[in-house]
């Protein structure tokens, strides 16, 4: 059976899949138990293909695409919301329209036409390479009075250009183009100058709209790869598109933070945002049957999934009123003949969401235990890292992970808590001993030790092989001390933020002078070149990752400069105590199971579940005395390897996996 085609997106593309799924649907009744959000369901259209209805400004109209019963092409139509539901025609009739919006005056209303290029409906795709739909390049974005008046044309570039939407604050217009090779978002003034391309990413991204105050867009998107994404390409190049898995995603209206938010694997689309902000509100065939679409809502985070509408059949392009009472949707719930949807609007209810329980919800709620302030950062010797440990043992065994360490999921040890200099440390320049309050201080990563012997500068002492360079190179630093410049060079190749982190690091420079021979190191802040303000030491904390190795000291600017010029003698003697706390490692493991599996190593997947504490040295607020939370990190760490367990339980393992 033929029916007219519908343009992807939010718009008509992906209807027309849904179109076709609809014949073989049965027919049901207005409204289902179990749609407790929705009262007061009203059906506003009769007859043919009506659908994608969106609000005016002031919540009496809906302006929506519609294909009659007679066939022809979707044209775009004013539903005035009152008794009678009367509604007009305001394109021309000529060629193809899509995916119409008002402006925010409500006088004004925007939509794509294919008709500056042909009075007649465009061709059908080819069908003969799949179930593909077309992306015709004669789609331009027109704007034209509410009552039909002559329509004014912000683009004109021969591409789609189409699924535009617009931000109620300042008229400005979000939509889809594929002028630059690609199925991009993009943003232009209301009169279609300024134009900004937002996303970059290989695949499809449409069907965006604003959040209520434009502070961001939410739209749905599809990221090919491998063979998928060349079939991707190829088809696009020939003006085709073959809908493969729809997600979700957010970003600031800009484009930047771009974050996907759902991962079901099907097609999910039309997003819009609830008056709040912070719920999206879309439609869906992730229930599992492949054919029936509902109306799903999840929070901007990804969690909090929620099932709307479960009326069998189509339900699509949500959309709710300006003041937030009402929900306009596309449906097939009500009687009518083949391929028949409506539009519906319904009283919405707002209740606690009933929402189906997934990984980003637990995820999240992991992060929140372990970030909360009843943790008190999780620091070393706390009672919150004690809870946290008893709280992981009982989510290891509740995901059914065995014990990890003789029977038992604890791995007993002691965490230090903090370091003191003793008696025994000192350094001697030259048969000068140093004042150790005035001339020199030691790093919390320094190891305990004494070394004797001659100070062998190697200048920043940094190896770093793709910047061509070796401090070390030709240097036999066997029995001696080894002298740096603390930093790195004032120089072009270590402007980078990221190369002055990892070239300057104090740790890094220890390893590689005892991987070199050094007996110990000494530091010195004498840049070379202009010098600057001498930085103060170190701050001497615990470091949780050992020591370095060998004694490390770093000196005041006066003292240590003339070492640099060769010929000098050191002995050096570090002596450092520690106060410890008990603590636990919490192990556990997936054994292998496929029989007869070939023996491999075991997978260990890991986080730390320590943080902070309370702050003070080596944190970003040293001098606050509030719970470090670290819940972009640590916390989110332990959150995600958690999940990873409940992934890989349910799995054939050729290999053992310890947690």
């Amino acid at each position: 059976m033929e029916i007219d085609e519908k343009e992807q997106g939010r718009c008509d593309t992906l209807a027309v899949l849904v179109w076709i799924v609809l014949a073989t649907l049965a027919m049901t009744g207005s409204s289902v138990a179990e749609e407790s959000h929705l009262r007061d369901l009203r059906q506003l259209t009769r007859e043919g293909e009506n659908a994608e209805a969106y609000w005016s400004p002031e919540g009496d109209r809906l302006v929506f695409q519609r294909t009659g019963p007679e066939g022809g092409c979707d044209q775009i139509y004013v539903l005035d919301l009152g008794e009678d539901a009367d509604r007009t025609r305001v394109s021309s009739g000529q060629g193809r329209t899509t995916c119409a919006y008002f402006m925010p005056d409500g006088e004004r209303i925007l939509y794509s036409s294919t008709a500056p290029y042909s009075r007649e409906c465009p061709p059908p795709p080819d069908r003969s390479r799949g179930y593909v739909w077309p992306v015709y390049d004669t789609f331009e974005i027109l704007m034209q009075g509410a009552s039909g008046e002559e329509p004014v044309r912000l683009t004109e570039n021969r591409a789609y250009d189409a699924e535009a939407t617009v931000c109620p604050v300042d008229g400005s217009i979000v939509f889809t183009s594929d002028r630059d090779g690609d199925l991009e978002l993009y943003r232009m003034n209301p009169d279609g100058t300024d134009v900004q391309r937002l996303t970059e990413a290989p695949g499809y991204d449409g069907g965006a709209f604003f959040s209520p105050d434009c502070s961001r867009i939410v739209w749905r998107a599809s990221r090919p790869r491998g063979e998928e994404l060349e079939e991707y390409r190829g088809l696009l190049a020939d003006g085709l598109v073959k809908p493969g898995h729809l997600e979700i995603w957010v970003a600031n209206a800009d484009g930047t933070d771009a974050r996907q938010i759902t991962y079901l694997g099907e097609a999910s689309f039309a997003p819009s945002f609830f008056p709040s902000g912070d719920r999206i509100v879309f439609s869906s065939n992730w229930h599992g049957t492949g054919r029936e679409f509902d109306l799903w809502a999840v929070d901007v985070q990804g969690t909090r999934l929620e099932r709307i509408t479960e009326t069998e059949g189509f339900d699509g392009f949500p959309m709710f009123s300006p003041d937030g009472t009402r929900l306009a949707f596309g449906t097939n719930r009500f009687p009518g003949g083949p391929y028949e949807t409506n539009v519906a609007v319904a009283r919405w209810v707002e209740h606690p969401p009933r929402f189906t329980e997934r990984g980003p919800d637990r995820f999240l709620a992991d992060v929140r235990w372990l970030a909360d302030d009843a943790r008190q950062g999780r620091g070393a010797g706390t009672e919150g890292l004690e809870r946290a440990a008893d709280w992981l043992e009982a989510r290891f065994r509740d995901l059914g992970l065995e014990p990890g360490y003789g029977g038992e999921y604890r791995q007993a040890l002691e965490i230090p808590t903090a370091v003191q200099v003793e008696d025994g440390t000192r350094l001697v320049l030259d048969g000068e001993e140093l004042d150790p309050e005035e001339e020199y201080g030691l790093t919390g990563f320094s190891a305990s030790g004494q070394a004797a012997g001659e100070v062998v500068p190697v200048g920043y002492g940094i190896v770093a092989p793709e910047l061509d360079r070796d401090d070390y190179g030709g240097i036999d630093l066997e029995g001696k001390i080894a002298l740096v410049r603390r930093f790195v060079p004032p120089q072009e190749s270590f402007e980078d933020p990221e190369k002055a982190r990892r070239y300057g690091d104090l740790r890094a420079k220890a390893f590689s002078a005892r991987e070199h021979g050094a007996e110990a190191l000494l530091v010195v802040d004498l840049p070379v070149g202009e010098e600057v303000e001498e930085a103060p030491f170190p701050d001497l904390r615990v470091e949780q990752r050992g020591d370095a190795g060998i004694p490390v000291l770093v000196l005041k600017r006066e003292v240590g400069r003339k070492l640099f010029e060769g010929g000098h003698e050191a002995e050096v003697a570090v002596e450092l105590s520690y106060e410890k706390a008990p603590s636990a490692n919490i192990l556990g493991r997936l054994p292998a199971t496929v029989e007869e599996a070939p023996p491999e190593p075991a997978i260990v997947v890991g986080a730390h579940y320590d943080h902070l504490g309370f702050g003070g040295s080596g944190s970003l607020a040293p001098d606050s005395e509030e719970p470090h939370s670290g819940a972009d990190d640590n916390a989110s760490g332990v959150a995600a390897m958690l999940e990873t367990a409940r992934i890989l339980r349910d799995r054939e393992l050729g290999r053992e996996i310890w947690f």
